[in-house]
């Protein structure tokens, strides 16, 4: 296959990213395309819809798909995010099944390890976070694992400082067939720019209140004016939570909490967009959204899409 710049073993593929929640998916897809697309947070369940991030090199483009966290759902959004990581095992030429090396075999990657046996695409077993355990113990991670599945490959990774981020990327175009460049080589994600600002925001959100509000919120995009003849762009969103408390703790006393949300996501939606933001947030109570359709197709969570 001949791609743009005529390359003629040029090589292209759709790579998904599986995982329990909190293993480090969003960080790795995030060091690939070198560029913020997916939110990161110590929360799990922070990435709720498929992330697509997209490398372009001279001889491959690999589209990687971030899903959310693999768990037991306990609301109807949960269930869409089930539906939503466990179809792509479908759709795609390579699966990342990423684990943590800090934490041992549970139930979850059991049930992962479960829907494996159902597909037939090579599977890469990549152990994250090996900068925080002793070789031996991730000796033991691997004779464990080679255990329970057999997998394509296994290659031991830390997301957050690159090591052997490369090593994974060439092993991955080794299985990938040769194809088109399905996206122009400057483009790292399909996702339009209005759903990258609102997970932005959301980033913020979690990241500032902890454990207060867990996943209750949701950020719709309100505005997105360029008409400025300054340049400014004029942005104005939503963060909806489900009860009036969580709207107090978004909010914070005097507005402190809000404010810091709007500062620490303007500076990151600035580096996205290249210009000058003017960032307007407001706070609104939806009761139990998570749990109703009808608001869900609303945010954003179209299960008619997967």
């Amino acid at each position: 296959m001949i791609n743009s710049t005529g390359n003629k073993n040029f090589k292209s593929g759709f790579v998904s990213i599986i995982g329990r929640p909190n293993v480090g998916k969003s960080t790795f897809l995030n060091k690939v395309v070198g560029q913020k697309i997916a939110i990161m947070s110590d929360k799990p369940q922070t990435t709720r819809n498929k992330v697509q991030g997209v490398l372009t090199t001279d001889d491959a483009q690999l589209v990687f798909i971030d899903t959310p966290g693999i768990h037991k759902p306990q609301h109807k959004l949960g269930d869409f995010m089930m539906k939503v990581a466990i179809n792509t095992l479908r759709e795609v030429d390579l699966i990342l099944f990423m684990v943590n090396a800090e934490e041992g075999f549970g139930r979850g990657e059991e049930f992962i390890l479960e829907k494996f046996q159902e597909v037939k695409t090579p599977i890469f077993l990549v152990i994250n976070k090996i900068d925080l355990v002793h070789p031996d113990k991730l000796f033991e991670i691997i004779v464990s694992y080679k255990e329970k599945y057999n997998f394509a490959e296994i290659v031991p990774i830390s997301a957050l400082q690159g090591n052997n981020i490369e090593k994974v990327l060439e092993q991955i175009k080794r299985y990938v067939p040769e194809g088109p460049q399905y996206y122009p080589a400057d483009q790292v994600t399909d996702h339009p720019e209005r759903f990258i600002i609102t997970e932005l925001i959301r980033e913020k959100a979690l990241q500032l209140t902890h454990e207060e509000v867990p996943h209750s919120i949701a950020v719709i995009m309100e505005k997105l004016d360029r008409s400025d003849k300054k340049g400014t762009i004029h942005v104005m969103a939503s963060i909806i939570v489900e009860r009036d408390s969580q709207k107090g703790i978004i909010i914070g006393k005097q507005g402190k909490m809000l404010k810091e949300i709007g500062q620490r996501a303007r500076k990151d939606i600035e580096n996205l967009l290249g210009s000058k933001v003017f960032l307007e947030l407001w706070v609104k109570v939806q009761k139990d959204w998570r749990n109703k359709m009808g608001q869900l197709r609303d945010f954003g969570f179209r299960d008619d899409e997967y």
